[in-house]
């Protein structure tokens, strides 16, 4: 006799569906896979159906599964509404991952994120700052906030804020190198910035648009907190955003009248988790930091 259907169960078959592993859903619902995999064989216990082909590059839903997958997530939708209307930041669980970049991440997003997890012990956030855009399609994050929309339809974009950069020199160095009266004259001088062949988006490519031959950027590398160290210790310019410098009162902006580039966060979600609760509200925190910050990234 098949048993009842257990709501835990469909969770657990939710998240395996959505990321096609067992060790992918453990870490979205903070357990380990064996317990992913229990839960599964409960599941199929009680429907008395297979509702995965296991491969070896992941689980894939069965027609079973398929049919199962459109009323698991209606029924999550459902509790979803629920708990937004009794509890709207409270009772998080499990584990999500923000790839962000750096700027964003390290100078914004990671001294706000505390009274998140405060507010939810159970809830572990992971931010991810490496250059590459990490697929959300393959489900190596949840979250994605970057400086390009993305075209697949499968994927919500939504424009976080604007925000702004610079070129950003010493005192000392300005008094030491060339004079710098116009654009023009950046060219001459010396620059941090990105390795080439990691430059994967063209609005990073700050200085291509500056008329800085590469030749010029003779301190490369893939992070920029590393090019703003490079500036601040006198030895040459960097373009960084506003409110990433901010923070290093010894930089000076350099032409700021004449140049400031302007740029947009992006915060990308797929479709189909618009509404689960999880992601729902984080990115909802997310909104609301951006908001009552805005005049941070203004500067």
């Amino acid at each position: 006799m098949k048993r009842s259907l257990d709501w835990r169960n469909l969770q657990f078959f939710l998240a395996v569906a959505r990321s096609g592993s067992l060790s992918e859903a453990g870490r979205l619902l903070g357990v380990d896979h064996a317990t992913v995999g229990r839960h599964i064989v409960s599941l199929e216990t009680s429907v008395g159906k297979t509702l995965f082909e296991r491969h070896l590059r992941g689980y894939a839903l069965t027609r079973y599964g398929e049919d199962l997958l459109s009323t698991a997530e209606a029924m999550d939708r459902e509790a979803t509404q629920v708990a937004q209307a009794s509890s709207p930041l409270h009772g998080l669980t499990g584990t999500i991952r923000i790839n962000a970049l750096e700027g964003f991440a390290n100078f914004f997003l990671a001294a706000r994120i505390g009274p998140l997890l405060v507010d939810n012990p159970a809830l572990a956030i992971e931010i991810l700052t490496i250059q590459q855009i990490v697929a959300l399609s393959r489900r190596q994050a949840d979250i994605a906030i970057t400086v390009t929309p993305s075209e697949d339809d499968r994927f919500v974009c939504e424009k976080l804020t604007p925000y702004y950069l610079c070129v950003y020199a010493t005192q000392a160095y300005l008094d030491r190198e060339k004079p710098i009266k116009k654009p023009d004259d950046f060219s001459s001088h010396l620059f941090s910035g990105y390795v080439d062949e990691m430059i994967f988006m063209r609005e990073l490519d700050y200085l291509e648009s500056l008329g800085v031959s590469r030749k010029m950027v003779r301190i490369q590398n893939s992070s920029v907190q590393a090019q703003m160290e490079a500036a601040c210790s006198g030895l040459c310019m960097a373009v960084l955003p506003t409110f990433v410098a901010a923070t290093r009162p010894e930089l000076v902006p350099v032409l700021p009248e004449q140049v400031r580039l302007k740029r947009h966060y992006w915060l990308i979600t797929r479709e189909e988790e618009q509404k689960t609760l999880r992601i729902h509200q984080l990115c909802n925190f997310i909104r609301q930091a951006v908001q009552e910050n805005q005049q941070q990234f203004a500067l």
